[in-house]
C-alpha cells in the first residue's frame, strides 16, 4: 500500500495567500493553519509549505504569535521538510525590520529582511534554476529586500532569458527557502 503524504499549507488572507491552486492539487493530502492565530500540529505531516504573501503588513499579529513560530523553528531543527516561497521564506528568518522597528520572527534562517520604505526596491520576473538534479521554475515579485549584503545562494538562479540573477536559494536541514514562487511543488 502506497504511504499518503500529509502537507500542511500556511494561508492567511494576506500574511501567506499566495499560492498556485495546481500546487495544492498536486499535493493532494492538504490541510492548513494561519500562523497568526494558529499553533500548528507537525507531528506526521510531511511536508510544511509557507507560501508567498505579505507578511510585513502583519508583523504584530505573527509575532504575537510566539508558540506557532516556536513550532516551526523546533521542526526545522528536528529535519522537519520545509518549502518556504517569498513572504514564507520572511517568516523562516531571524526578523523583518519595518518603519516601526525590528520585528523578531521564526528564526529558522539566521537574515534579517528589510521592509522600509526607504529600502523599497522592485524584484520581479521569472525564475530557473538547478538543484540536486532537478529543476525548479517560478517566479519573483517582490518589494523587501535582505538587511545588508545579500547572502550567498547554494545556486545560480537565471531569469527568463538565460541571465543570472541574484536571487538567493536557501537549504538548512530539510529547509528549502527563497524569493522564488514556485510553479510545482512536492511533498515526496
Amino acid at each position: 500500500m502506497e504511504k499518503t503524504h500529509h502537507t500542511l499549507i500556511a494561508r492567511n488572507a494576506e500574511s501567506f495567500s499566495f499560492i498556485y491552486q495546481e500546487n495544492i492539487d498536486r499535493l493532494g493530502n492538504v490541510s492548513f493553519f494561519d500562523p497568526e492565530t494558529d499553533v500548528p500540529q507537525l507531528d506526521g505531516i510531511d511536508l510544511l509549505y509557507l507560501p508567498g504573501g505579505y507578511p510585513e503588513k502583519h508583523l504584530e499579529a505573527l509575532v504575537a504569535n510566539e508558540a506557532c513560530r516556536k513550532a516551526i523553528r523546533e521542526y526545522a531543527e528536528r529535519g522537519g521538510k520545509i518549502v518556504a516561497e517569498c513572504g514564507g521564506m520572511m517568516y523562516l528568518c531571524r526578523s523583518i525590520v519595518s518603519d516601526e522597528g525590528e520585528f523578531p520572527l521564526c528564526g529558522v534562517l539566521p537574515y534579517s529582511i528589510t521592509a522600509r520604505k526607504a529600502d523599497r526596491k522592485l524584484s520581479l520576473g521569472y525564475r530557473r534554476f538547478e538543484l540536486d538534479g532537478k529543476e525548479y521554475r517560478g517566479h519573483e515579485f517582490h518589494y523587501t529586500q535582505f538587511l545588508g549584503e545579500t547572502p550567498k545562494s547554494i545556486v545560480q538562479v537565471y531569469d527568463a532569458k538565460g541571465n543570472p540573477v541574484p536571487t538567493p536559494v536557501f537549504r538548512y536541514k530539510n529547509v528549502l527557502a527563497s524569493y522564488t514562487h514556485l510553479y510545482s511543488v512536492h511533498s515526496s
